[in-house]
């Protein structure tokens, strides 16, 4: 079946239900060709700019509906639930370290590490990427290639509604310990979060690094260095601060990726 037409099936299946048995098949297919990365559920269009495939999350949507609870084993370990875990690794060309787990319908590229760590369904992690130890990779999210997700970060997934944009982080980019980034926050290429960032929908990114602050919301700008702050806001009970993330400088265009990195590290004393 072609993509579009298999994009229209399960579009017009996800709207009525009751189509859902006849339409079985398609479902699945799209599972399968999401697992092999065949399909994604956001596509670059070019820096910065992303296109969803709101039907693809319908996809995962329908396929909740359909695959049985069932019996999962792990060497010692037993769960019990609808998506069955990855297996299939070696052939993947993918280093999973134990107890590395990512569930079926997700996409690992080849030359991508998983220490202990969790990917979850839909989501898409590119080659060269690094997910440290206790990481979470939240449902649909999209990490592009020669990505470091340092010890215990967390990146959120976004499932529903189907037409919302899921966490991006793109390539080159380095998230310290701890870091949070969820709400479909996208992370421009060569981004660094220092630890403990947290960055949600409404969270204020303020560069203050000119006279005057800039403030985004929902984007971190391509090779900005981040690190956690604070903004006075005033309440009925009096002035509190709020979290802020801070731009405080951008990473070198001039020297090659790694040497950037350490060097933005260094220059800014960004705690890892």
């Amino acid at each position: 079946m072609e993509i579009q037409k298999l994009a229209t099936t399960i579009s017009e299946t996800y709207k009525d239900r009751t189509r859902l048995e006849e339409n079985k098949a398609a479902v699945l297919l799209a599972l399968d060709l999401l697992h092999k990365g065949q399909i994604r559920v956001a596509e670059r269009q070019g820096p910065g700019q992303w296109t969803v495939n709101a039907w693809v999350k319908e996809a995962i949507l329908l396929y909740f509906q359909i695959a049985p609870m069932e019996k999962l084993e792990a060497g010692i370990f037993t769960f019990y639930d609808k998506i069955p875990l990855r297996t299939d690794y070696q052939q993947a060309g993918v280093r999973a370290v134990p107890p590395a787990v990512s569930r079926y319908g997700s996409f690992i590229e080849k030359g991508a590490v998983l220490m202990p760590s969790y990917v979850n369904i839909g989501a898409y992690v590119a080659s060269g990427t690094m997910v440290d130890t206790w990481a979470t990779v939240g449902s649909c999210a999209q990490i592009g290639r020669n990505v470091h997700l340092s010890g215990g970060v967390g990146i959120g997934g976004v499932l529903e509604p189907p037409q919302g944009a899921p966490v991006i982080i793109e390539d080159g980019a380095f998230l310290g310990s701890r870091a949070i980034v969820v709400e479909g926050v996208l992370v421009e290429e060569g981004a660094v979060l220092g630890a403990n960032v947290t960055i949600t929908a409404s969270t204020p990114i303020i560069d203050v690094t000119g006279q005057k602050e800039i403030v985004y919301k929902g984007r971190v700008p391509a090779r900005s260095v981040v690190i956690p702050g604070m903004r006075s806001k005033n309440f009925a009970a009096g002035s509190y601060g709020t979290p802020a993330a801070l731009i405080i400088g951008r990473r070198s265009e001039s020297t090659d990726e790694k040497t950037s990195l350490n060097q933005a590290l260094r220059d800014f004393e960004v705690s890892v």
